[in-house]
């Protein structure tokens, strides 16, 4: 039995135009790589002809148009089960490493195969991710530690310039990133996210509580726990033109964004820290409100003040 190198998982809602420009700059990228390499794409229910589009230009593809909004979680889930995690497959028949692949991405030159080049240098590196930019060629974050007070902090309160894009953010130096080489990190944003299968296989697939944000912090913090390291390879350079799905629906947005937060801080915080974390999201959102001309984003922000509120 020949064991595939790789498997590439694409999500994708209402965004066809941005798909159509990842998966050509995918394929360039991997008919170079000497990869051994399946694509799959689940399209969750675009209005947009998604579908229809990538099944014409792109038929060496694994397509599947559901009727249903999946999510990220949901949406990756099922294609996980379908390529074979689910349960029923022996080990050696999985590809090597699954890449989780955003498609509102373009994927630069070699950028495939460094990711998987860098996850296979380690038996114990469990998930890799790319170096981001954003469409207009500026470094983006693609790395983090993981969240705790002080990221609420920065995030809902005056905080000074240096510490914003400093380790008390959570957020890696640049000049690891211009070194170069594999840096250890605690996670890694989904938009360009490869993980080795055993990784996979130790912590079971993502928890589809999430549906849409924190899914991959979650993940992330459950493969360290089962002693699988994380790496962001600099090496790996990829476009990511951020928040095209989800920025349609701005309110919903804000809504997922941080209740899957809080169920974030409720499944891996201890008791204090979520109480603490709950206080100070419920005073954030109050300031926010004030601030926010849309009334839609004011009732949105209300909302979450009173979810964090009522959970303590």
């Amino acid at each position: 039995m020949t064991t595939r190198d790789l498997a590439v998982l694409v999500v994708t809602w209402n965004v066809r135009d941005l798909v159509m420009t990842a998966l050509k700059t995918l394929l360039d990228d991997l008919a170079g790589s000497g990869l051994d390499a399946t694509v799959h794409l689940v399209d969750c229910a675009s209005a947009d002809g998604t579908a229809a589009a990538v099944a014409t230009a792109f038929p060496q593809i694994d397509l599947v148009a559901s009727p249903d909004n999946l999510g990220f979680a949901g949406g990756n889930n099922f294609l996980l089960k379908r390529i074979g995690f689910d349960g029923a497959h022996a080990a050696e028949s999985l590809p090597r490493a699954v890449y989780l692949l955003n498609p509102d991405t373009a994927t630069q030159p070699g950028a495939t195969k460094a990711l998987y080049d860098a996850l296979m240098a380690d038996t114990r590196r469990g998930f890799v991710g790319a170096r981001l930019s954003y469409g207009d060629g500026q470094f983006q974050h693609g790395a983090f530690g993981f969240p705790g007070l002080r990221q609420l902090w920065v995030e809902f309160f005056p905080t000074p310039g240096r510490l914003i894009e400093g380790r008390f953010n959570g957020r890696y130096p640049r000049h690891l990133y211009d070194a170069g080489r594999p840096f250890p990190v605690d996670c890694v944003l989904g938009a360009a996210m490869m993980i080795r299968r055993e990784a996979i296989l130790a912590t079971g697939l993502f928890d589809e509580q999430f549906f849409m944000y924190c899914e991959e912090i979650d993940w992330a913090w459950r493969f360290h726990k089962a002693g699988f390291s994380g790496a962001s390879v600099p090496a790996a350079s990829v476009v990511h033109f951020a928040g095209q799905s989800t920025g349609q629906v701005r309110p919903r947005s804000i809504l997922n964004l941080c209740t899957r937060r809080l169920r974030l801080y409720r499944k891996h915080y201890p008791v204090w820290k979520q109480q603490v974390a709950r206080w100070m999201i419920a005073r954030g959102m109050d300031r926010l409100a004030r601030r926010a001309p849309e009334a839609e984003v004011v009732a949105a922000y209300q909302h979450i003040r009173d979810m964090a509120r009522k959970a303590g």
